[in-house]
């Protein structure tokens, strides 16, 4: 079972983060990130949001902190942490612009990059940054398709039903041969994108049961067993661990978490300021190897 964390401070949901989180800066977030590395998590998060309508703020949040500068700052901080985009909107960037910026990253990290990727759902949002709303879902399979083509190539060539392109150069591109994609969402159609065009499922806002469900029906499809590449089913846990003071209940969680088919996990934990964040940290690994 691998271990990842979402991270603190970069998105602050309502009622889901400390008080201390409100008015952390990065070199909170870079304290985190370094202890993460030296425990040997497997990867840390950060989300992305352009601008949100006001009306939602109270129910999605308000903080979003950009990805790509947070994890330009922290590659330069940890050495083997994987940086996760958990996740990317596809309907809010080409694919190229998302190969250059994402693989300059691959590059500057040294092949740490997994790149978390979604659908999106906020129509406002589209809106608002000019890009189509409605049969999102094609467009992000053309995406996905476009990008595995082309995070990894000097010379990418893509002909698809909404992207083609061909005679260009993309210059950095990302290091790693196959840089991992994983999909977000909470729907069996999520999962089967991930099954048919990515290596990863990051499901967010489903009980157990609802996870078992969908994950055994996708098992029972042809493409589930004609994969080539593992593919990792990325859970996170509903209510915070505790794993300092009630670790018997956090293993209990995490063997929950395995049985319904996670492979690794973003962990969310009980904390109340960043030095106990950090015990937190070393606790959580101390449980789970």
């Amino acid at each position: 079972m691998k271990l990842g964390i979402v991270t603190p401070v970069v998105t602050r949901l309502p009622r889901a983060h400390a008080t201390w989180e409100e008015t952390a800066g990065i070199d909170e977030v870079a304290r985190v990130a370094v202890e993460a590395d030296r425990l040997g998590y497997h990867h840390l998060t950060c989300s992305e949001h352009v601008a949100l309508p006001r009306d939602v703020v109270d129910t999605r949040g308000g903080t979003y902190w950009d990805p790509l500068p947070v994890f330009g700052y922290l590659a330069a901080r940890t050495s083997t942490i994987r940086l996760a985009t958990h996740v990317l909107v596809l309907g809010y960037h080409h694919p190229l612009a998302i190969a250059k910026r994402y693989g300059t990253l691959d590059r500057v990290c040294g092949g740490r990059l997994v790149l978390g990727v979604g659908v999106g759902s906020l129509r406002e949002e589209f809106e608002l940054l000019g890009a189509p709303f409605e049969g999102r879902g094609e467009r992000a399979d053309d995406a996905l398709r476009a990008l595995r083509g082309s995070l990894s190539q000097l010379e990418p060539v893509f002909h698809g039903a909404h992207y083609a392109y061909d005679g260009f150069v993309v210059d950095p591109f990302a290091v790693q041969p196959r840089v991992p994609i994983w999909v977000g969402g909470r729907t069996a159609r999520s999962l089967r994108r991930a099954v048919e065009l990515a290596d990863g499922w990051a499901p967010f806002g489903l009980s157990r049961a609802e996870l078992a469900d969908v994950i055994a029906r996708a098992r029972d499809r042809p493409s589930w067993g004609t994969r080539s590449e593992p593919f990792e089913v990325v859970l996170q846990n509903e209510h915070p661990f505790d794993p300092g003071t009630e670790p018997d209940r956090v293993r209990d969680a995490v063997s929950r978490l395995a049985d319904a088919g996670a492979t690794t996990l973003n962990v969310r934990l009980v904390h109340h300021s960043l030095d106990h964040y950090v015990e937190q940290l070393a606790a959580m690994r101390e449980l789970v190897g």
